[in-house]
């Protein structure tokens, strides 16, 4: 049995999945996803279980080459719940014969069901945690500063102690690691994730993303041509946020299958609106397309040079409620290129504005982190 610590330092024991077989290419598969799920696998070569291996187990994976050899006499004491039966082959069908022999729950095949048997050994090992405030921030129009507020917001949860996570939903944007100064850092970017499905181990993501200013940070590459499936903006972003804490996405304009799977799992949805008239045009296409896909989206406002138009007049007529209108704040690009990204310096305008977002627009954000 091991023990794993929290974030806020409290101990939560974790009971290992118990794995019976002796096919190699099986036991292979499967430490694999025990791994992936974050679960200790305790491995039983040939010789009986013993009734506290067995009894303290949360999950219990029976190849079915065990099931074969034993000719359907369970090599275990007794029966229990969560019993699953692991077989390879989808034409022997007395393989469920043995299954009912056994008394297990559910009969899988690999690696067909792998996604699936993923998913039921992240959900033995423990109960489920608390699940983090996912935030999405989107320009309704080119250059309206989306990535600056994602980033500032991002920064000023990490400074509050919260568990903070950057996700950079635009695959065409040159990637959040470079306005974070972190091109260089180490780590994994989301071509790593292209294929990721199920579930992925919360502790093992953030241990492997870089750190950028107290934050955990999956950016895109600047190699260009990954396509990203659904399914794996789904494992990353439930994973970023299981546990608690404030997940920041960065979205794209143009909605394809990953963006589409980010904005439809969105808590709350900032759409940061120039108060021009042209960019009001451009903005009213994002309501109506990726803007569709939210259940809470609301209007950042930045002001307009000369007559632009007003924050509760740019939100009023987009039909949406006003989050809060950005302040100026000179010198942006120039702080990029030395490094500083934007949100860095508490004292700055965009910095507070962010601040007293979370707190106004997110009233839940401190309950919930």
């Amino acid at each position: 049995m091991i023990r794993a610590h929290s974030a806020k330092g409290d101990v939560r024991v974790t009971r290992p999945v118990l794995i019976l077989t002796e096919n190699e290419e099986t036991l292979d598969d499967l430490l694999r996803l025990c791994a992936a799920a974050g679960a200790k696998a305790d491995v039983a070569h040939g010789t009986p279980v013993s009734t506290e291996r067995w009894e303290e187990a949360a999950l219990v994976l029976v190849g079915d080459d065990r099931a074969a050899a034993r000719g359907g006499s369970p090599p275990w004491p007794g029966r229990r719940p969560g019993v699953l039966l692991v077989g390879r082959d989808l034409d022997d069908h007395t393989i469920w014969e043995r299954g009912v022999a056994l008394g297990a729950e559910q009969v899988v095949h690999l690696p067909g069901d792998e996604a699936w048997l993923a998913e039921r050994v992240a959900d033995a090992v423990g109960p489920p945690e608390r699940s983090g405030l996912v935030l999405g921030v989107l320009g309704g129009s080119g250059g309206a500063g989306a990535s600056a507020l994602a980033c500032a917001l991002a920064l000023t949860a990490a400074r509050q102690g919260r568990r903070a996570t950057l996700v950079d939903g635009d695959p065409l944007g040159g990637g959040l690691d470079v306005l974070l100064g972190g091109e260089r850092d180490p780590g994994p970017r989301w071509p790593a994730f292209a294929s990721a499905e199920g579930q992925l181990s919360a502790a093992a993501l953030h241990e492997s993303l870089p750190r950028a200013h107290g934050l955990s940070l999956l950016s895109w590459d600047r190699e260009g041509g990954t396509r990203l499936p659904a399914a794996a903006m789904r494992a990353v972003l439930t994973a970023a946020g299981r546990g608690g804490g404030l997940v920041v996405v960065d979205l794209p304009r143009t909605v394809d299958e990953a963006a589409a799977e980010a904005l439809t799992r969105l808590d709350l949805g900032l759409l940061v609106v120039p108060g021009s008239l042209r960019a009001l045009a451009a903005a009213r296409q994002v309501v109506a397309t990726a803007g569709a896909l939210v259940r809470d989206l609301r209007v950042v406002s930045r002001p307009g040079t000369g007559r632009g138009l007003a924050a509760e007049e740019t939100a009023g007529l987009l039909g949406l409620p006003l989050a809060g209108e950005l302040p100026e704040t000179p010198g942006l690009a120039e702080a990029a290129d030395r490094g500083e990204p934007p949100g860095g310096d508490p004292k700055e305008p965009l910095a507070r504005f962010s601040a007293s977002l979370l707190q106004r627009a997110l009233p839940a954000a401190g309950s919930r982190a």
